[in-house]
Parts: structure tokens; C-alpha cells; sequence
């Protein structure tokens, strides 16, 4: 049984540990709302960037001078898998749900025969992942000098995709990131990149005649021009996506840590007084013990 030294130790400990995750979690609901703000503001225009794609694909269906970036080469050999994760820990599952489904994709390729290629973008990404594919991982991009993304840092990121792609390094390129829904629900996400993925009117539910576009210059020098920023704009989208649901994520886990604290300070401090009670009480005993025998 420890001693009152050792539970007075051990609940000071306790209560330095949830006076930093409390901290924690205000620091962490401070910079969330300001996440969560850009991250909302991004999605109309990727959102928007990929309907007018979609409309401009339409005119190149079936034809073989289809801009690569939207027809792929020909092949599905070699994946490369772009794992957006968090650069620091301390925030639940988000880094380990974004792992997972890549993990489960990378296996799934691999067990089809398939060459796999993984891009990291975070610290964690990495760590979650190089014990089972860490043979599999190409380069680790580090965000942590980064105090706010910005769609130059993400820019960098899908300029590098595009280089590897026209240098024939890999057929089909997707995108895995926590899409912020709440505070306590961010949704894994697994986005095709390279070949270009749009949805289509049926996938949106909207079967509603659609209107006719005349296009200056035409279809193909416009996709030419808006197919590589595309990748550009999703990769910086899924970082917004990706400090907003670390931030309500770390949120959710500090407000978890500190009430878990607080109830553990309190068994500790129940048998403490139990402990000092029942000390006392026997220094009594032992008291009057000798003055009935004197």
C-alpha cells in the first residue's frame, strides 16, 4: 500500500497533468475556430473547381487526345498514395484513422500485385506507418516549421506530384486526409488526384437539365491550364480539412484527459483520507492503550 507521501506525490502529479491538458484544450479551441473557418472557405471553390472540370471533361470522353492528367496512362501498376497527417500527437485518433485507411489501401494494391509509392505529408503519417510499409515510403514531406498552411506550401506539394507523374513514376496518385465534419467527427478520406476524378450528375443527385457552356479559348487549353492547379487546390483543401480536424480532435481528446484527471484525483484523494483516518485512528488506539496501562 503506498504511503500519504507517495498519494500526495502522485496527486500533485495528477494535478500538473490536467492543468496542462486543460491549457491544451483551450489552445486547441482557440486556433480551431480559425481552422475550421478556412477550412469552410476552401470547399465552395474546390468544390466549384471540380464541377467546371467535370463540365469541360464531358467534351473529351472517348477521345484519345484527352489531356493525361484526365485519362491516366493507360495503366493502374504503380499507386502513389499522398498520406496528409498531423505533425504533432496528443489529438485522439485522427493521425491513426488516416493511417489505417491508407494502410488498408496500400495492402489491398499490394495483395492485387500492384507497385505501391507513398508520399508522407506530416511526422505522424510517417511514424503510424514505417513499421509495416516503411519500405514503401518515397519521402516524408515536414510541415512543422509551418505555422499556417498556406496554398504556397501546398502549391510545393502538388508540384511535386505533377514532376513524378510526367517523369513516369507512378499510373494513378490518391490523396488521404480527415475531412472535418465536428468537434467530435472527422471522416477519413481516400480523394483520386491522378487520373482526375469528378462527380457526375447522378452522383450529386441532380438529374435536373444542365445548362449548355461555350468555352474561350477551347476545352483542352483550359484544361491544359486548370488540371494541374486542380491538384494544387485539392492538396491544400485536404490541409485545411486536416488542421481543422487535428485541432477538434485535440479538442476532444484534452477534454477527455482532463476530466479523466479530475476523477482520478478524486479516487486518490479518497484513499488518502481513508489512509490518514485510518493512521490516526491506530495512533489513538495506540495512545490510550498506554495510558490504560500505566
Amino acid at each position: 500500500m503506498p504511503s500519504l507521501k507517495d498519494l500526495r506525490n502522485r496527486i500533485a502529479s495528477v494535478k500538473a497533468t490536467q492543468k496542462i491538458t486543460k491549457a491544451m484544450q483551450m489552445v486547441a479551441a482557440a486556433k480551431l475556430r480559425r481552422a475550421q473557418e478556412a477550412a469552410e472557405a476552401a470547399r465552395p471553390y474546390a468544390e466549384r473547381m471540380d464541377a467546371v472540370l467535370a463540365n469541360l471533361a464531358v467534351a473529351f470522353e472517348g477521345r484519345d487526345d484527352a489531356p493525361k492528367l484526365m485519362s491516366g496512362t493507360g495503366s493502374d501498376q504503380v499507386h502513389l498514395l499522398v498520406v496528409a497527417t498531423a505533425e504533432r500527437g496528443l489529438c485522439g485518433g485522427f493521425n491513426t484513422n488516416i493511417a489505417k485507411l491508407a494502410r488498408e489501401k496500400a495492402r489491398s494494391l499490394i495483395a492485387d500485385g500492384k507497385t505501391v509509392k507513398i508520399l508522407c505529408v506530416g511526422k505522424k503519417g510517417y511514424d503510424a506507418l514505417k513499421r509495416e510499409l516503411g519500405q514503401y515510403v518515397i519521402k516524408t514531406v515536414d510541415l512543422r516549421s509551418v505555422k499556417h498552411v498556406g496554398f504556397t506550401d501546398a502549391d510545393e506539394i502538388g508540384r511535386e506530384i505533377l514532376g513524378m507523374f510526367e517523369n513516369g513514376e507512378f499510373d494513378v496518385c490518391t490523396l488521404f486526409y480527415a475531412t472535418f465534419k465536428s468537434v467530435i467527427a472527422q471522416e477519413p478520406t481516400a480523394q483520386q488526384l491522378i487520373p482526375a476524378s469528378f462527380e457526375t450528375e447522378e452522383d450529386t443527385g441532380n438529374n435536373g437539365a444542365q445548362p449548355v457552356y461555350e468555352y474561350e479559348p477551347d476545352e483542352g487549353e483550359i484544361l491544359a491550364d486548370l488540371l494541374p492547379r486542380n491538384i494544387s487546390v485539392q492538396v491544400f483543401r485536404a490541409l485545411l480539412e486536416n488542421a481543422a480536424s487535428e485541432q477538434g480532435a485535440r479538442m476532444s481528446a484534452m477534454d477527455n484527459a482532463t476530466r479523466n484527471a479530475g476523477e482520478m484525483i478524486d479516487k486518490l484523494t479518497i484513499s488518502y483520507n481513508r489512509q490518514r483516518q485510518a493512521q490516526i485512528t491506530t495512533e489513538l488506539i495506540e495512545i490510550i492503550s498506554g495510558a490504560e496501562a500505566l
